[in-house]
């Protein structure tokens, strides 16, 4: 392929299906089930609410890449401060493939498909196993990165596609019966608060975070088609992100529907892994077990390798000297360990850092977009990111765990911003804060422009 041409059909297709198999893991198959189970009547609003955070964010994340010809998010923050762009790089790279992300698609995956079949005494060492196992494929299938698009985008995805499709299939056209008795108006005066909660809730698919992340290996994926000028490969970006994203927007809406469905023939799960073995159960009998067991694994193993990839050729550009390979053992051998604490805790302590790390991202993301109107102006980024890294602080403190959240010195400064804060109590306390650090940074950089001409004109007028 030549410099400046479009990629085939059938490249596009393969390298959206690669982004596909990386976004679309253990968080997106049960958080939007427990949400439509939380939500019931109310699964529309809060469907939409959850497809703004956990399809309108990644894409413009995916987006943000592309208009600003980025590599990484590393570019992409860069005009904000070398020191932020790295400390962010590593941040959001360690929530992803290190610490909750990737360690969470095998605890998803063991206790979707191999716990309920295991006496509870065999738990831990059986996921010590487990996790070996998974983690010791991840490893093979992402060691070569000339085969990555062939493993996920080629092989395991389709699988992955079929099997969703069967699912959907059964419940929607087979046994339809309870999706016609579903509402599609909320009950009166809790249509906003559904909304708001779909959005938060989309915050545990990761997927923005994910976006800014995966970036790097669709670039480096675009590379090998022969794609090499960055105008043109920014271009095919955004195709691929629109194309993944449109498509996993249908599947959310499948899976929230389902959900709120569910509560016709049981009652609401404590969890969403919890909810999906009762709706395989109820749609295809015995069978159910291994075709989740089978779904859940391609999922999580299509994500792993997405994540700990990504960490690894973000890093590894960073710090050549390291490299590729040593990140990619290195990220693998930390999410086994941390995969060994358990799925409970890996969800009770990442939804501070996600409450930290989110609103930075949306900033970064809305800077990227408006980049061809604002400019790299350091200005601009800096005070966005100063001012909503105040909120991003609150609500880290707002969602840390009750052993953290009681100390008496945590819970003054809770109640405090809960009274002074605005949107504080529903978690979206930084868009006024993001708000007022882009336009008053940017109406400061055009009046300081302005005046520049007008003082050196006046200057030489006096001379």
């Amino acid at each position: 392929m030549e410099k400046g041409l479009n990629l085939t059909r059938k490249q596009y297709i393969i390298t959206a299906s690669l982004l596909f198999g990386m976004f679309f893991g253990a968080g997106n198959l049960i958080f939007p089930i427990h949400l439509g189970q939380m939500a019931g009547q109310n699964w529309l609003p809060a469907a939409i609410g959850f497809l703004v955070s956990a399809i309108c964010l990644p894409l413009l994340s995916i987006l943000s890449i592309s208009m600003t010809e980025s590599s990484s998010m590393y570019d992409l923050a860069l005009p904000a401060g070398k020191i932020f762009a790295l400390v962010f790089l590593i941040l959001t790279h360690s929530s992803l493939g290190l610490l909750i992300a990737s360690p969470r698609t095998a605890t998803v995956t063991f206790s979707m498909g191999i716990q309920p079949f295991i006496p509870k005494a065999w738990t831990q060492w059986s996921l010590l196993i487990f996790s070996f196992l998974f983690f010791g494929a991840t490893l093979l299938l992402a060691y070569n990165q000339n085969k990555l698009t062939r493993n996920v985008g080629k092989i395991l995805n389709p699988i992955l596609v079929l099997l969703l499709a069967f699912l959907f299939f059964v419940a929607f056209f087979l046994k339809g019966g309870d999706m016609r008795s579903m509402s599609l108006f909320p009950a009166s005066g809790q249509g906003t608060g559904s909304l708001i909660n779909g959005f938060l809730q989309g915050y545990n698919t990761m997927d923005a975070l994910a976006g800014l992340g995966f970036g790097v290996t669709i670039v480096t994926a675009l590379k090998l088609f022969g794609q090499k000028d960055n105008r043109q490969r920014s271009k095919s970006v955004a195709i691929i992100g629109a194309l993944t994203m449109g498509f996993e927007a249908l599947i959310y809406i499948f899976l929230i529907a389902l959900g709120a469905s569910s509560l016709a023939y049981t009652k609401m799960s404590a969890d969403g892994g919890t909810a999906f073995t009762t709706i395989m159960r109820h749609y295809t009998g015995m069978a159910g077990a291994s075709i989740l067991a089978a779904l859940t694994l391609i999922a999580c193993l299509t994500t792993s390798i997405g994540l700990i990839t990504s960490l690894s050729q973000d890093w590894g550009r960073r710090f050549p000297r390291i490299g590729y390979h040593r990140f990619l053992i290195f990220a693998t051998i930390v999410s086994f360990s941390i995969a060994n604490f358990g799925l409970d805790q890996i969800i009770l302590y990442s939804s501070p850092i996600l409450s930290f790390l989110y609103p930075l991202a949306i900033s970064l993301i809305i800077l990227g977009i408006m980049r061809p109107f604002i400019g790299r102006r350091p200005l601009i980024y800096r005070s966005t990111i100063t001012l909503t890294m105040i909120p991003a602080i609150l609500d880290l403190i707002h969602n840390l765990p009750p052993i953290f959240a009681n100390q008496s010195f945590i819970a003054a400064i809770n109640a405090w911003a809960t009274h002074h804060i605005f949107l504080y109590s529903v978690g979206l306390d930084f868009l006024p804060f993001m708000l007022l650090g882009l336009i008053g940074s940017w109406v400061i950089s055009k009046f300081a422009k302005q005046a520049i001409p007008s003082s050196e004109g006046s200057s030489i007028n006096n001379n």
